[in-house]
């Protein structure tokens, strides 16, 4: 059994994978326009993601996910890598322009042959697949009817969530609904920042009732086709801190707290919306429709935890609607990621305490935590000691928070491989394996090296 050292400036601690539990579930994530490629091949439908990324601007270096990681192709090859570094879980999307390329109507056998063989693979190497349902690639001839803003989108999702289901549930035991809606709404239909490029609370207030209705409704999909299966959805979350005592800066805090940590996650157990903390919610009547209350609702057996870090937030004036501001990681001169992103491991256990409060809450996996460094290739090795440390002190902090009674019972590091990082196209690499993404060429990193010696 392996050892790890981690810690801070304030305290060390040497533990092992054994202090973790028996039944602890060790994996790696990501998802399907990240890295799949073969993006109109094989009957494969176009998504909003492939249809964005050829919209001049919108992506570093105009850079696509068109190839990206070539999984599609690769896949098998993959998966003996992932088993030759002992990782016993895998975190995965399946495609839904790749299964039903209109969204809606004749489906892509050929999209369903793949997973299929994606699964059977994994279980052939005793790697348990963990399946998201939708992880932000929604087919674009659904977007030419509105996307997320339809409310039509509620029956698209079902039909998306029954196939699925039927197809693939007889294999996967664990499925997750939608990965991060806050970031899919958010970035994508407020800020513009994602696909589809859409802005203002006309666009965001519509897509997010109406995923917060598919997150419930596609569990009960799948849970009414495959009983003994378990169904969870995954948060991203970061903890909130005010930037000084003052009054003004503290309920900034807690305006941006209810918008980024609660706002689809007490809508999933039944509180709605956080309207008061956020006034501009009230907004939502325009879209509410009767029985709403109880389709928004749904008792997960498992809550997806994914977070990197934490934000400092003041009052200000000039930001509509919740008149709050971060104050950037690199002006506090704070260590950071390559996303500028502060490493802060205490911003888990945090999050952990957080959601373990919530009565509804019933078990958690952290679904999705890592970080992008500038890796160096050097005499055909990547020594990313930043991230190996990152990893070892953010599971630090999950074990101090499951030592104090947190019900967690899980930890995926993102990613397996470098991938396409959206926006920020292929220049963040947040892989425990290098790609070189010309050739295709894979290579361990040092930090992949530590997670199977500690898996070992």
């Amino acid at each position: 059994m392996s050892q790890l050292f981690t810690g801070s400036q304030e305290q060390s601690k040497i533990f092992t994978k054994s202090d973790f539990g028996t039944n602890f579930k060790w994996g790696v994530s990501t998802s399907a326009y990240q890295t799949e490629g073969s993006h109109l091949s094989y009957g494969k439908g176009a998504s909003i993601w492939d249809a964005f990324a050829n919209k001049k601007g919108t992506i570093y270096k105009g850079q696509t996910g068109e190839i990206a990681c070539d999984f599609y192709q690769r896949f098998e090859t993959d998966l003996e890598l992932m088993h030759n570094l002992n990782i016993p879980n895998f975190r995965f999307s399946l495609s839904w322009p790749r299964l039903i390329p209109k969204g809606t109507g004749t489906r892509n056998l050929l999209g369903i042959d793949f997973y299929n063989r994606l699964i059977d693979k994994c279980l052939k190497l005793d790697i348990e697949p963990w399946v998201t349902l939708y992880h932000w690639d929604l087919p674009n001839e659904l977007e030419k009817k509105g996307g997320w803003t339809n409310r039509d989108i509620i029956d698209w999702f079902r039909e998306y969530a029954d196939l699925c289901s039927r197809k693939f549930g007889d294999r996967v035991s664990n499925w997750m609904i939608l990965n991060e809606p806050l970031v899919f709404v958010g970035a994508g239909h407020f800020l513009g920042v994602h696909a589809p490029g859409r802005r203002g609370m006309k666009n965001f207030l519509p897509a997010m009732h109406h995923a917060a209705i598919c997150q419930a409704e596609g569990a009960r999909i799948i849970k009414n086709n495959r009983p003994k299966v378990k169904v969870g959805t995954t948060f991203s979350c970061s903890h909130i801190e005010a930037f000084s005592n003052r009054e003004k800066d503290v309920l900034a805090a807690k305006r941006v707290d209810a918008l980024v940590n609660r706002l689809f996650l007490e809508a999933s157990l039944g509180f709605s919306y956080p309207i008061k903390e956020l006034p501009f919610l009230k907004r939502v009547e325009k879209y509410w429709q009767p029985e709403d209350d109880k389709l928004l609702s749904y008792d997960f057996d498992f809550i997806g935890l994914q977070n990197y870090t934490r934000e400092i937030v003041k009052h200000s004036y000039f930001v509509p609607y919740i008149k709050a501001t971060n104050v950037k990681a690199v002006k506090r001169k704070v260590p950071t990621t390559q996303m500028k992103w502060e490493v802060y491991p205490d911003s888990l256990y945090y999050m952990l305490k957080k959601f373990d409060a919530y009565s509804g809450v019933k078990n958690i996996s952290v679904t999705e935590n890592g970080a992008a460094f500038n890796d160096i290739l050097k005499n055909g090795e990547i020594n990313d000691f930043e991230r190996t440390t990152y990893i070892q002190q953010y599971l630090q902090a999950l074990l101090k928070a499951k030592n104090e009674g947190v019900n967690v019972n899980g930890y995926f590091i993102w990613s397996f491989t470098d991938n396409f990082e959206w926006a920020e196209g292929f220049h963040p690499r947040f892989g425990l394996v290098y790609i070189n993404f010309k050739t295709q060429e894979r290579i361990v990193k040092a930090s992949g090296k530590w997670y199977k010696e500690f898996l070992s």
